[in-house]
């Protein structure tokens, strides 16, 4: 397996980690707006992308060093069936990344330093187009062709924005995840993490254990790191020793949700979100091995202003 310095070396080696940051959603939310339809967080870059800009800068502002493109539920499936054209799904997809790198631009704007923020442009699973919940139980029943069809467009698109590299998250099945790798070995020269969602300590959503899954992308070089994503944080100490004994060669990426219930139907979240113990199991995960730590859904610049200050502390 060849060495390559990929663009989160930087920091492991500057600071020990890569902050990421938290849910895009959730401060959008916070914010007022509606995201109950099947777009999801993607409908505001049709609404209000000054409002993801905004969300972006938040983050950056909390010290995350890297921040996620809005493109999670974006897909060109997603938007034709809304009533956009594809040119028009293509232009938003790549609108999603220049949000971001306009975040980074403007945060960045009369500071010195010798690493600039990293903008990862988000993929997720097709289950997240389907808008109930399937990418928390990896049901879904396409065929590898359709996956591959699914994924193939919108990951070329986004590889080749001026991101620094791709969000492949929350997936949660096992068949995805080898369609997934067969797209990143026809695109060598790209930088991405992978990370899943997951049932328990030990499976992915889909019932497949998270070693056998993470095994796939080991021998994989553009991938930078895998992981979980939206799981609870109870689950994440545990997956930890799973992911490292399945790609010993990668580094680890963890960025949990609040640990509240999602109800994939009506799109609403019940339960408490309080970010007091975060500092705290973040901790815990980057002594387990942990290197690019955030937050996903319900999880703010006030966890990630936590996770940061626990870390630096230690």
């Amino acid at each position: 397996m060849r060495s390559i310095y990929s663009p989160i070396e930087p920091f492991i080696e500057k600071y020990g980690m890569l902050l990421l940051d938290g849910g895009l959603a959730t401060e959008l939310e916070k914010q007022g707006f509606d995201l109950s339809t099947k777009l999801w967080s993607a409908q505001i870059l049709l609404e209000n992308p000054e409002a993801i800009k905004n969300v972006h800068l938040s983050y950056l502002e909390t010290g995350a060093n890297c921040i996620i493109s809005a493109s999670y539920q974006a897909s060109i499936k997603g938007f034709i069936e809304y009533g956009l054209s594809e040119g028009e799904a293509i232009t938003l997809l790549q609108k999603s990344v220049t949000l971001a790198i306009e975040a980074r631009d403007e945060f960045m704007e009369g500071k010195e330093s010798e690493l600039l923020p990293l903008v990862a442009a988000s993929i997720g699973p097709y289950g997240a187009v389907l808008a109930d919940g399937a990418e928390y139980r990896g049901d879904y029943t396409v065929s590898k062709n359709e996956l591959l069809e699914f994924h193939e467009q919108r990951l070329g698109i986004l590889a080749a924005s001026p991101a620094d590299l791709l969000a492949i998250e929350t997936i949660p099945s096992f068949r995805e995840a080898e369609v997934i790798l067969e797209l990143l070995q026809q695109t060598p020269d790209l930088f991405a993490w992978v990370s899943f969602s997951c049932k328990d300590g030990e499976h992915i959503s889909d019932g497949t254990p998270i070693k056998e899954c993470v095994s796939l992308f080991n021998e994989c070089d553009g991938v930078v790191a895998v992981g979980v994503n939206c799981t609870p944080p109870r689950y994440i100490s545990s997956l930890i020793e799973h992911i490292r004994a399945g790609a010993p060669d990668k580094h680890i990426v963890v960025y949990p949700n609040s640990g509240e219930l999602y109800n994939g139907e009506n799109r609403t979240w019940s339960g408490s979100s309080e970010p007091l113990e975060c500092g705290k199991d973040a901790g815990e995960w980057y002594k387990k091995g942990a290197k690019l730590i955030g937050g996903c859904c319900r999880m703010g610049p006030e966890h990630m202003k936590a996770i940061r200050e626990n870390i630096v502390a230690m």
